[in-house]
């Protein structure tokens, strides 16, 4: 038995959606900004699939991921169809030269890991490591758009 665990974070990015969408939706150039994301491998054969690597010190977990709507400039969700269980969804708002970007990730903690850790405790590290990646997102976003110009 697992116990389900949900974050949303959000950054505002000083860069245009078009820019913003165009970097997020390149999947595997996100452990560039996601701290404990190690690799993610779009499958050739079949695109709305991913294979993905986390890993922070002795904790390493994989999964493969299934893109159930993807809405240019607007939404990428997927839910995990092997391995880690999880789930979510990026939301991406126009703000007119500027773009709003919302994560929200839900995932199960395997029953030992919930056993050995708070559940609250664990939620703070995971929330707070996922507000500095999307605050890292922001910077490589605004590198990469003044490189660019």
């Amino acid at each position: 038995m697992a116990d389900w665990l949900e974050h949303s974070v959000q950054v505002e990015v000083p860069v245009p959606i078009e820019d913003v969408w165009s970097l997020w939706s390149d999947l595997e150039q996100m452990p560039r900004w996601m701290k404990w994301i190690d690799s993610v491998h779009v499958l050739e054969d079949d695109p709305s699939l991913s294979r993905w690597k986390l890993a922070s010190r002795s904790l390493e977990f994989s999964w493969l991921a299934r893109m159930l709507r993807v809405i240019p400039h607007q939404i990428i969700q997927w839910e995990s169809v092997d391995g880690l269980p999880n789930r979510g969804a990026v939301r991406f708002y126009d703000r007119h030269g500027d773009s709003i970007v919302r994560l929200s990730v839900a995932y199960a903690i395997p029953g030992i890991v919930g056993k050995l850790m708070d559940n609250l405790f664990l939620g703070r590290i995971v929330e707070s490591t996922i507000q500095a990646d999307m605050d890292r997102f922001r910077e490589y976003a605004v590198n990469a758009r003044s490189a660019n110009q």
